[in-house]
């Protein structure tokens, strides 16, 4: 073989090992992006689009009925994969759309949408999940009649009939009690836990000077239970303000006075008065 041949060899198997090391990584390349276009669609295909339509409504329902403002949150448990939730990134719920609404598992790390706002306060709905299996939606308010019960020593107690869960007690957490630097904010894996452990099996949760968690068997029933103890609330602290005896309901009136399962017609209701609101 000629020097010339040999050459000529050298050069042509270095461009043959070029060419399939490029192949090669076109190839790992295309896999990838294959892979990451099946994940998408598999974590969109596990999602109910009616459960995202429903999800949506529920933040311009909350927002519409003045239980949230700019502020707070609502979310529902994915219903076809129990250990994931659904919430919107943080922005305003009035605002709120389907291309907003984002899944968590119950660490309350996003599945998708990582390079979205989070909101620093959707431990509250991961860790009351993990300690809840029933629990199918938690809504975070700052509603304002529920407020003053969290800094006052009377507590909230069972005086309208659309609110008779009120009767199972509402608890109050301080996030004083929280290790580490004091906030209000419930805003880490430990403040969520503790609030969980806080709220047991009661329906709601006070939080000190801050707001509410409210928790459901369905998405329909935590909003109906929001609206309602805001609305219990207020007449209790009306009723305070006139003074004299107060006549609460016992546990077996507050029971018999409504099922608390609020109905498709209270949701469609609390719809008609969103869309009109948005129409406005």
């Amino acid at each position: 073989m000629t020097r010339e041949h040999e050459r000529s060899v050298v050069v042509n198997r270095r461009s043959f090992m070029t060419l399939s090391a490029s192949a090669v990584a076109g190839t790992v390349l295309a896999t990838q992006q294959l892979q990451g276009t099946v994940q998408k669609e598999s974590t969109a295909e596990v999602r109910d689009p009616k459960l995202v339509e429903d999800l949506v409504l529920a933040n311009h329902i909350l927002a519409n009925e003045e239980i949230v403002d700019a502020f707070g949150h609502v979310s529902v448990r994915n219903n076809r994969n129990p250990n994931r939730y659904l919430l919107a990134r943080h922005v305003a719920p009035a605002l709120v759309s389907p291309e907003d609404i984002l899944e968590y598992d119950l660490d309350s790390n996003p599945i998708d949408g990582k390079d979205k706002s989070q909101y620093s306060e959707r431990f509250i709905h991961g860790e009351i999940y993990k300690a809840r299996p029933d629990v199918m939606s938690v809504v975070h308010s700052h509603s304002p009649s529920v407020i003053p019960f969290s800094l006052s020593s009377v507590p909230l107690r069972p005086v309208f009939h659309m609110a008779p869960f009120v009767v199972e007690g509402v608890p109050v957490f301080d996030t004083r009690a929280v290790p580490g630097p004091k906030q209000r904010l419930v805003a880490s894996t430990e403040a969520g836990r503790l609030l969980a452990q806080m709220l047991g099996n009661h329906p709601a949760v006070l939080i000190l000077g801050h707001g509410a968690a409210i928790v459901g068997t369905s998405l329909q029933i935590a909003v109906g239970r929001s609206i309602y103890l805001e609305t219990s609330a207020k007449i209790q602290a009306q009723a305070i303000a006139l003074g004299g005896q107060i006549t609460y309901f016992d546990p077996e009136a507050a029971h018999r006075a409504s099922s608390g399962d609020y109905g498709q017609h209270a949701w469609d209701f609390w719809t008609r008065r969103a869309e009109k609101g948005k129409a406005q």
